[in-house]
């Protein structure tokens, strides 16, 4: 009964997640880490710090395979696949529903203008979850040089019309951090 009870509550969240988030993965972090961290304590922040990383770095979806870790985390392979569920529902019955009348749905002027009011508040979503983990991001050199570095190389890109993909700027990071975690442990080694 507890174990039905707490599979019920993982597809409420997520598909309230999913339900009432525009934007993708990112819009969905903040909205995650209240339901997950601060309302319920299902995962402390500094794993949802690590689990953002490394739904980033796996491939899927970012806020369907926070959704799967923290479903399995509080209930096992089906937990996982409950929240899941949850997660991706809404979206599935919304474009289900949407394309059994898309030609008549956007010419509505009220879509349209709901629409543009989404734009804005997936961006503030967004600006919102990178705010939450850039303060929670240690003040150490490497870190920080790392997130100038990455910061720099994507407006530099940017600005020259390069093409950079963010993924290498991940991956780069991410072989600089090993680097670095390798030398810091031999030096400790050594002494």
């Amino acid at each position: 009964m507890k174990q039905q009870k707490r599979l019920w509550e993982l597809f409420r969240v997520f598909f309230r997640v999913g339900l009432f988030t525009f934007g993708g993965g990112y819009a969905m972090i903040s909205i995650i880490e209240d339901a997950c961290v601060e309302r319920r304590g299902w995962i402390t922040k500094e794993e949802m710090d690590d689990l953002v990383v490394v739904a980033e770095s796996t491939p899927g979806p970012v806020a369907i395979n926070c959704a799967t870790f923290v479903g399995a985390r509080q209930g096992g392979v089906v937990g996982a696949a409950v929240a899941t569920l949850g997660m991706v529902l809404p979206s599935f019955l919304v474009i289900f529903a949407v394309s059994r009348f898309l030609d008549r749905f956007l010419e509505l002027r009220v879509v349209a203008n709901a629409f543009k009011g989404i734009k804005l508040a997936v961006g503030v979503l967004i600006l919102d979850a990178g705010r939450r983990l850039l303060r929670r991001i240690p003040k150490k050199p490497l870190p920080l040089s790392l997130l100038v570095l990455s910061l720099g190389g994507m407006l530099a890109a940017s600005w020259l019309s390069l093409r950079i993909s963010s993924v290498l700027l991940m991956l780069a990071a991410g072989a600089v951090s090993l680097l670095a975690l390798a030398l810091s442990r031999k030096g400790g080694a050594e002494k």
